[in-house]
């Protein structure tokens, strides 16, 4: 999943500190998301992040073919 956010902080040009502020969450979190340490995140988390990045979920799935 790590990658995707990835890939759509760079094309919003969103820093991790930013979307962790717009999550209304501690930039740790992000950090253990992009570490690994968060494997599954729960359902709250990733519409967290879908809603920070202004997506659907399906498009934080990424092409899931």
């Amino acid at each position: 999943m790590w990658k995707e956010i990835d890939k759509l902080l760079k094309e919003k040009n969103i820093t991790q500190y930013e979307l962790s502020k717009r999550m209304n969450i501690t930039s740790g979190t992000i950090s253990d998301l992009k570490l690994g340490r968060i494997k599954k995140p729960s359902f709250e988390l990733a519409c967290k992040i879908a809603d920070a990045l202004e997506i659907s979920l399906d498009e934080l799935r990424g092409e899931q073919k």
